[in-house]
């Protein structure tokens, strides 16, 4: 484990949540404590309100279960879904912090190919704290990085680069993969660490991971929803992936930019394989629809704050993917339910964003 003491001085400590979705008691917060120690924990605790989650002492959190999130959003609380690591939203909700991390509970702590611990966290904040390159690919990858810089031919006028909203990373040991692949690889294990991070280019769509994951709550938060899932829905298991689609779209629009790459984290366990399938069968079905739409989901100009955008992007998917399923209404009302559920907990930003122009 690392020593403390060679900690490097954590960044941003009043700045930053961090979110955990969970069942269970959270011991593994014991292997992560000299890099989440300084910092705040919203806990959002899935499933039986009535069971006690165990915390390590030491740590500064505030836990909310069901019953709390029904309290706070009342009628709106239908919004967040039950039974489903997509509740993790309701703490981007309630967080006043600008960025969030978010991790799940079976995620550790990985070590680089020297064998050093990785503070994953600080890579994510080193990550949003500089600029991204969505208008031009560097081969260098990221050019910011020490020991890097943009290479011949790329354009003087774009290496300002643009406002980094997400930071999405990695993961050795158990691979993202889906069902059908869990199946037929059930033994397959990443091991290859790649010491780079890239922009995604603008126009491009990616599978966006939630389970180490950080990003720009004051940039991209209200896009930041993890959809319905999970108990009482036909799907389960694509509740990053819509963010990550949504986002992407928005953030494409807006001119932010969207890293990928390190830091990488240690994915202990695979989840069940049959259990799985039976989650993601229709979204497997349906992404074959779903990516065609959002790579030609375009927003008029007049969507100029990411409220305007998310809202405009509910009714495209009323209008074009409830052709596929009703679900896909359902999922369109609670996005504009997310959307005045964020706006009345946070009204400065919901002023900002519907300032002048509504």
């Amino acid at each position: 484990m690392a020593d403390p003491s060679l900690t490097p001085i954590p960044l941003l400590t009043d700045q930053l949540d961090i979110v955990i979705p969970t069942i269970r008691n959270l011991d593994f917060l014991e292997m992560w404590r000299p890099f989440f120690q300084h910092y705040h924990l919203i806990i959002v605790q899935d499933g039986d309100p009535s069971k006690v989650i165990k915390v390590p002492e030491g740590f500064d959190y505030e836990l909310y279960n069901r019953n709390d999130i029904n309290r706070i959003l009342g009628p709106k609380a239908s919004c967040i879904s039950f039974k489903d690591s997509a509740c993790r939203c309701f703490g981007y909700m309630v967080s006043k912090k600008k960025y969030i991390y978010t991790i799940d509970d079976d995620c550790f702590v990985a070590k680089d190919p020297t064998g050093k611990d990785i503070n994953a966290l600080q890579q994510h904040i080193k990550n949003l704290l500089c600029p991204s390159t969505p208008f031009f690919f560097n081969t260098l990858y990221d050019p910011y990085r020490e020991g890097a810089d943009f290479v011949r031919g790329y354009p003087f006028s774009l290496r300002e680069g643009a406002p980094t909203a997400v930071s999405h990373g990695l993961w050795l040991n158990i691979p993202d993969y889906d069902a059908p692949t869990q199946l037929v690889k059930p033994r397959e294990r990443n091991t290859r660490y790649v010491d780079a991070v890239l922009t995604i280019p603008k126009g491009t769509l990616f599978p966006m991971c939630g389970m180490n994951l950080a990003f720009d709550r004051e940039l991209i938060g209200p896009a930041m929803y993890f959809g319905l899932m999970g108990d009482g829905q036909p799907i389960g298991r694509y509740d990053d992936m819509w963010a990550g689609w949504c986002i992407k779209v928005i953030c494409d629009h807006l001119g932010y930019g969207v890293k990928t790459g390190l830091p990488y984290i240690w994915h202990s366990k695979a989840s069940n394989p049959f259990v799985n399938l039976k989650k993601e069968y229709k979204g497997i079905y349906w992404q074959e629809e779903l990516i065609p739409f959002f790579q030609s989901a375009t927003l008029p100009k007049e969507c100029t704050t990411v409220q305007k955008c998310y809202i405009e992007l509910s009714k495209q998917v009323k209008a074009k993917l409830g052709k596929v399923d009703e679900y896909f209404i359902k999922l369109a009302d609670a996005m504009v339910t997310w959307v005045e559920a964020w706006d009345e907990l946070n009204p400065s930003g919901a002023e900002a964003a519907n300032g002048s122009g509504k």
